[in-house]
């Protein structure tokens, strides 16, 4: 297993620029936002946990489709399938190692990019907390995606539609918790919860999920 994480993490970085892309994208959406809005900094400073948490989703997205498409086009994938080991052990594992390459990056730049959107620092640090929490989610409920549309030609057009629904729950209570600080405290405490349940929950599912889409892709 620890092979097969680092094998991952190497491909991540090699295929597509890995991490560098993921954070060049995800500047790019968050530098928008400010031209688009205006320098009215008080209204870019409340919505800098939406803006950062929507560049997040979007460049995660960006990379889900590659998660299981080098392993189809060399054949390491049928060969996983065919191994008799445990095929949802061996999701969790590129899944981990998916989320290390592009969406710990994303966590690491946000205070970074906050900086640009004039976010108070507790406002910034209880964004960084639900990001942290919260992409891992995205990413397993991508895997799911990326499973179901491995075996087509042009999956990846598909891929963003099937998984972008199943996220905006992610995305409210995250955007939710990390704007609760600015006017509430004590507020940020459910919604920060609930996007933790969604995440374990997507835990669960995700690698039982994903594994069984890879079997009925492949046969």
């Amino acid at each position: 297993m620890t092979a097969l994480y680092i094998r991952e993490l190497r491909l991540a970085v090699r295929i597509g620029g890995g991490a560098m892309m993921g954070v060049l994208f995800y500047l790019i959406v968050v530098t928008i936002f400010p031209f688009a809005i205006g320098p009215d900094l008080n209204l870019l400073s409340r919505l800098g946990p939406a803006i950062l948490w929507i560049g997040a989703l979007l460049a995660t997205l960006l990379g889900l489709d590659r998660l299981f498409e080098a392993d189809r086009d060399d054949g390491a994938l049928d060969l996983m399938v065919a191994s008799g080991r445990s095929l949802e052990l061996l999701v969790v594992v590129k899944v981990a190692a998916h989320w290390t390459a592009t969406g710990l990056p994303l966590v690491i730049a946000a205070p970074f990019l906050s900086l640009l959107l004039a976010m108070p620092a507790d406002v910034t640090l209880a964004t960084v907390a639900t990001l942290l929490v919260g992409t891992p989610a995205l990413t397993l409920l991508g895997a799911i995606g990326a499973g179901l549309t491995v075996s087509l030609r042009r999956g990846g057009l598909l891929l963003p539609i099937l998984v972008l629904p199943f996220a905006v729950p992610v995305l409210i209570f995250g955007v939710a918790a990390a704007t609760a600080v600015a006017y509430d405290p004590a507020a940020f405490r459910m919604p920060f919860l609930l996007t933790v349940a969604l995440t374990l929950t997507a835990a669960a599912i995700s690698p039982i999920a994903t594994a069984a889409a890879l079997r009925n892709g492949l046969d």
